[in-house]
């Protein structure tokens, strides 16, 4: 029984101590083994099944995947004394994880790293160029105009874009290349880096919004005097057309109407130049309607004997109110 027990304890000894030297390695991290806290060998990247010294060796997992770095948005100037909050993200790598482990040791401490050296390049690339740069992505853009616009309006220089050198994205790049070298030394690799948010400070925002509402007011300023102009324009136009077709058709009723009295008085004419009779009978009624227009019930005539009115008065009775 004793040496059972002891076959026992040397199989379970054996076995704890194979389990304590075997590791497994998966796709998504590689391996750094410490000895008394010091690397020894080569950083272990393939998966699988390892062996290790039990007990004095120990393991330490770095990750091998893509990872993300999200900087807290920071205040900066720009180069036209502008305050702005800026936002960015990167993305980076372990490519030498033995350079990783001594300098930084953990993901940690290597973030911290990422956002000394990427703030410090972000601050130094905005410093260095005017907000437009930061904000525009490339030169080649061009505003938006309104389909409805005319031909005029749309040669108008508002809302034109300020020219820019660089843009967005080759600050991106400059922001870059300087980071990337930077941090390569710590056996990182900087993939990417990107702008997520830029805003202006809480401090220059109102400063902001009243410029842009002084310059929208001016572009409405220019279209209303343009717009009254217009008006004004149109409105002597109407005026001129109106008096223009008034006098028109003021030519046009005297020419019919004297064609019509000239058309009227012919007709008049041959109706009583027939004979003698007629003639007679024509001064007659002529003298008669005159008389309406010139005697009223109280109206005093005084006529010669020998005037035209009072040739047809010398034989009218004044008691039978009649011609004889």
């Amino acid at each position: 029984m004793n040496k059972l027990a002891a076959l026992l304890a040397i199989l379970g000894a054996a076995a704890f101590v194979l389990i304590s030297s075997i590791y497994t390695v998966n796709e998504v991290e590689q391996m750094i083994i410490t000895q008394f806290g010091k690397p020894v060998g080569e950083p272990v990247t393939t998966a699988g099944l390892k062996m290790k010294i039990p007990f004095i060796q120990r393991v330490n997992s770095i990750d091998k995947r893509v990872l993300e770095w999200d900087g807290n948005p920071s205040d900066m100037p720009t180069k036209d004394k502008l305050y702005i909050s800026v936002d960015l993200f990167a993305r980076w790598r372990i490519t030498d994880p033995l350079q990783y482990f001594l300098r930084l040791r953990d993901e940690r401490s290597a973030q911290s790293r990422l956002d000394d050296i990427l703030g410090s390049e972000t601050r130094n690339a905005v410093a260095k160029h005017e907000l437009i740069e930061i904000i525009r992505t490339t030169r080649d853009r061009v505003p938006l105009r309104d389909a409805l616009l005319t031909e005029a309006e749309r040669n108008l220089d508002m809302g034109s874009l300020v020219p820019i050198q660089k843009g967005r994205k080759l600050v991106e790049q400059e922001i870059f290349a300087a980071a990337a070298e930077k941090v390569e030394v710590f056996g990182i690799e900087l993939l990417d880096i990107r702008f997520k948010r830029i805003n202006y400070n809480e401090s220059v925002r109102p400063k902001i919004y009243d410029r842009m509402i002084s310059e929208r007011r001016q572009i409405a300023e220019r279209f209303l005097s343009e717009g009254n102009g217009e008006a004004a324009r149109i409105r002597g136009n109407r005026v001129r057309d109106l008096n223009k077709i008034q006098s028109e058709a003021y030519r046009q009723v005297e020419e019919i109407r004297g064609v019509a009295d000239a058309k009227a008085t012919e007709i008049y004419a041959k109706a009583y130049n027939q004979s003698a009779e007629a003639v007679t009978f024509y001064e007659f009624t002529r003298t008669m309607e005159s008389y309406k227009f010139i005697i009223a019930e109280n109206t005093t005539l005084v006529l010669s004997t020998d005037s035209e009115l009072f040739k047809f008065m010398k034989g009218m009775d004044p008691k039978e109110g009649g011609a004889p």
